[in-house]
């Protein structure tokens, strides 16, 4: 019996999205099963959202610097229902745009939850569909722990349920969604702690990264405090919350208590076992390069897979597969390699490549060289503020080629991606010095690294 599509797609976020899109542009006949809204986390509760709160927390940094720098206002606090209003329709023409575009594709969207059979067949509430291929990109979800009192705290989905700042705020955590919510609701009024299990923020990249911002955060009036494992939270009488600590310390006061310990991916209840597919043991499903899973013909992307979890990541997989299956390009595929990532922080964090530490493990210590440096930019000198930016290079071989650029300070989250297609292109420190320099501003400082 035929098939009745080329292409069933699990997921409509970022990944399935772009799938399905590629896919039907080259002729494919595509039905995407989505059951709640086009867009996914991105759209609604991650990217797209967090990014508009950074612009507004952004644009109150710039109102102090610009009355530090002589400028006289009175512009008053956030008009936090004007913002919303506007954060949500931004988010609403994005989630249409799919839609039309999806549209005018030809692709079918089954606004249903999906099942996955044997044979690649999908079936959902309103009946069994066979495909000749199959992807899952069901994205993933906050963690939850098992720690009492969990429930009286929020996860990151809950920011954007927020009307006003909270006051008095802890955020359990340390990697990029604990650091960018401390930061947006320090710069928008709370009065912020982060408490961090480990002994430096965002572990994982450079460890220099993690002091600078560290340093950068505590200067905006974030207490950081490393090396906090919470234990215990409980309502008090005046309905805040009290955070115990293991060792005896306890938080008390804090009127919102957001748990940023990491995401889970969206394995479960889809079907994995009926057609013999097993997760890894954090419940992610394992992919080749090539976004193949253990079963033949079905693939997966984005964070439910074992690829970073960004959605450019999952985009760039996305498009590479139906490339490779419906594009005549059989041997396209999502190269991991120097993935340029931003930490939407106050300062923002951007990096790509190994950190030093990988470096060395890699090419031996012999074979690296390490080139830094902390400066302090014009608009921020001249307001009288000490908030540096900090880079750092790393190099390997006689040549110094560039294989990790990493930035902590006010406008590296733009900065970044021109070096990041020079990386890949395989420029060395000599390439990055020949280029002349910018000035005054802050990208000169690496090629004058």
């Amino acid at each position: 019996m035929a098939d009745d599509c080329d292409l069933a797609v699990i997921g409509g976020g970022s990944g399935g999205l772009a799938l399905a899109q590629r896919a039907a542009a080259h002729g494919a006949r595509v039905v995407l099963y989505e059951p709640g809204r086009l867009g996914g986390t991105c759209v609604h509760l991650g990217c797209v959202p967090k990014k508009a709160m950074w612009l507004a927390a952004q644009a109150a940094e710039q109102l102090g610097l610009a009355a530090d720098l002589g400028f006289r206002l009175d512009a008053g606090g956030l008009d936090w229902p004007a913002f919303l209003a506007r954060r949500q329709a931004y988010v609403e023409r994005a989630e249409a745009g799919y839609a039309r575009r999806l549209a005018g594709l030809g692709v079918t969207v089954v606004a249903e939850r999906a099942h996955l059979l044997p044979q690649r067949r999908v079936a959902s509430a309103s009946g069994v569909r066979s495909a000749r291929h199959v992807a899952i990109a069901t994205g993933g979800r906050p963690r939850r722990l098992a720690v009492p009192g969990f429930e009286l705290g929020r996860v990151s989905d809950d920011v954007f349920a927020l009307t006003q700042p909270p006051r008095r705020v802890v955020v359990v955590g340390g990697g990029y969604v604990a650091v960018e919510m401390a930061s947006l609701l320090a710069a928008l009024g709370g009065e912020v702690e982060l408490l961090v299990r480990g002994r430096r923020l965002l572990d994982g990249f450079d460890e220099g990264i993690g002091e600078a911002l560290a340093t950068a955060m505590r200067g905006r009036g974030i207490v950081v405090s490393t090396g906090v494992e919470v234990t215990a939270v409980e309502r008090a009488a005046d309905g805040t919350r009290t955070v115990s600590c293991a060792g005896g310390a306890r938080r008390t006061g804090v009127d919102w208590l957001l748990w940023a310990i990491g995401r889970v991916p969206n394995s479960e209840d889809i079907g994995l076992a009926d057609i013999g597919l097993s997760t890894t043991a954090s419940g992610h499903i394992a992919v080749d390069a090539q976004q193949r899973t253990t079963v033949d013909g079905v693939y997966a992307l984005g964070d439910v897979g074992t690829q970073p979890a960004l959605t450019p990541v999952a985009v760039a997989a996305g498009r590479r597969l139906a490339d490779r299956l419906f594009g005549g390009q059989p041997e396209a595929c999502f190269d991991p390699a120097q993935v340029p990532t931003v930490v939407f922080a106050l300062p923002p964090v951007a990096s790509c490549g190994l950190s030093e530490a990988q470096a060395r493990d890699r090419h031996g210590d012999g074979a690296v060289s390490v080139h830094a440096t902390r400066f302090q930019p014009m608009r921020e000198a001249l307001a009288g503020r000490d908030d540096p930016v900090w880079i750092k290079l790393v190099c390997v071989g006689q040549a110094q080629r560039v294989v990790g650029l990493h930035l902590v300070g006010p406008g590296v989250e733009e900065i970044l991606q021109g070096f990041a297609v020079a990386m890949r292109m395989g420029a060395t420190r000599a390439d990055f010095q020949a280029t002349v320099a910018i000035h005054p501003g802050s990208a000169e400082e690496v090629v004058l690294l």
